[in-house]
């Protein structure tokens, strides 16, 4: 098993390359079940998320190529193609890895007219349940049924019919898995209180690019006229923001100065709103968005919320970085109520954190050192490798396969602006 060895207290100078979003990218590679012909998918992240999930399409029918490029190239360009699905099922095996998995249950639906998809797995962050994925469907005319650890989804004769979907509570999976069985679907689909994060804009604009007719994209209120078929096309991944502000933090942590390339601003403007109010000085320029520490960072509060407020996802990297700033930072979990895992290995590390139900009080201190730590899930790693990257002395994290998962080839990217980072294997 790897393990990343870090040597700290390098300030951090230079152009970080960001990679495609993994967020948007678990998102449009089911849209290719929706269609006979390819979908080409660029700037597609090299991410053991990504991999899975083309096995996962793979069983499905959905032939997987992958253009060539050169070794030292971020990215890749995939086409998928499920002229004919040869199954409807996904597997325990392979759904249990990652929880994105649940996002091919509206497409089979959709398009097969039925599928059965194991409960999910992923990252250990609390209760997510998946009941609104299968009351939006259920909307649509679909029949559920939950037995031995799967749900089955079954459409009426004709297939998906139209309807209202009105969410309680904003969430990401269901917005996804609702839009793209309602493409498909026959008649007019209204989606209310649909999440209106950048992912969800890029699969709206995909399935655009692919025929579907949708209105409202980027607001609460989603309106689907359904086709009888979507065609091929080709579409660029966005940006991964969480990405761009994990550097950002780096940036902060170091007292560095990076230019984050291809980053957009738009994106990220709550994210950049916190990095501003720690003291950052972060700006839109022609290749991206630059952020540049000068002097101690600010103590903060803040709370997560789904966009545009700030991301959960970004809130490990956040309590990292404000672990070394002035005074005290109030941080509240709104979304998860398990994703403070991370504590524990910081406070190893010299962070002064206490953690009271869903709000963590970070107190600045006047260093960090560096320890044998453990990743606990995908952004708790990041927040390790940050405290690891300002502290004195050596850090090692293992358990960093919950790193692949999100972060495309992270130590060579940092090694890339001065720091001294490395992977090693434990065996």
């Amino acid at each position: 098993m790897d393990r990343i060895i870090i040597r700290g207290g390098r300030r951090l100078a230079g152009r970080v390359p960001i990679s495609g979003a993994k967020n948007a990218a678990l998102t449009l590679l089911p849209c290719a079940l929706l269609t006979a012909e390819p979908l080409t998918l660029e700037n597609l992240p090299r991410l053991a998320d990504v991999d899975s999930f083309g096995h996962l399409l793979n069983g499905l029918g959905v032939s997987t190529t992958v253009a060539g490029s050169r070794p030292d190239a971020f990215g890749r360009a995939m086409t998928l193609h499920a002229e004919t699905l040869t199954s409807t099922v996904a597997p325990y095996d392979i759904v249990r890895k990652m929880r994105a998995s649940i996002l091919v249950l509206g497409p089979l639906v959709a398009r097969g007219g039925e599928a059965t998809v194991s409960l999910p797995g992923g990252c250990a962050i609390g209760n997510r349940p998946i009941d609104l994925h299968l009351k939006a469907l259920e909307a649509l005319g679909a029949e559920i049924e939950i037995a031995a650890g799967y749900v089955k989804a079954i459409a009426p004769k004709g297939g998906l019919v139209g309807g209202r979907i009105v969410f309680p509570l904003v969430s990401v999976g269901a917005t996804e898995n609702a839009l793209m069985a309602a493409v498909l679907a026959k008649g007019e689909t209204v989606i209310d209180n649909a999440a209106r994060e950048p992912e969800i804009t890029d699969l709206c604009r995909c399935l655009v690019a692919m025929g579907a007719e949708i209105d409202g994209i980027g607001t609460e209120r989603l309106i689907i006229q359904g086709k009888s078929a979507l065609h091929g096309a080709s579409y660029e991944v966005m940006p991964d923001r969480i990405e761009a502000g994990s550097y950002a933090c780096a940036a902060g942590i170091t007292g560095g100065d990076l230019e984050l390339v291809g980053a957009r601003m738009a994106d990220m403007e709550a994210i950049a709103s916190g990095l501003a109010d720690a003291g950052l000085a972060i700006v839109q320029t022609q290749d991206g968005v630059r952020v540049v520490a000068d002097g101690r960072l600010s103590a903060l509060t803040l709370s997560t919320a789904p966009f545009p407020g700030f991301p959960t996802d970004m809130q490990a990297q956040f309590m990292a970085m404000l672990a070394l700033a002035d005074g005290a930072s109030v941080l509240t979990e709104t979304i998860f109520e398990n994703r403070y895992m991370h504590v524990p290995e910081l406070l190893r590390m010299g962070a002064d954190i206490k953690v009271h139900g869903r709000t963590a009080v970070v107190r600045g201190v006047e260093r960090l050192v560096g320890a044998p730590v453990m990743a606990t899930d995908l952004r708790a790693s990041m927040s390790l490798i940050l405290a690891g990257l300002a502290a004195e002395g050596e850090t090692v994290v293992s358990r960093i396969y919950h790193l692949d998962r999100g972060y495309e080839r992270l130590e060579e990217k940092l090694s890339a602006v001065g720091a001294d980072i490395e992977r090693t294997s434990e065996g």
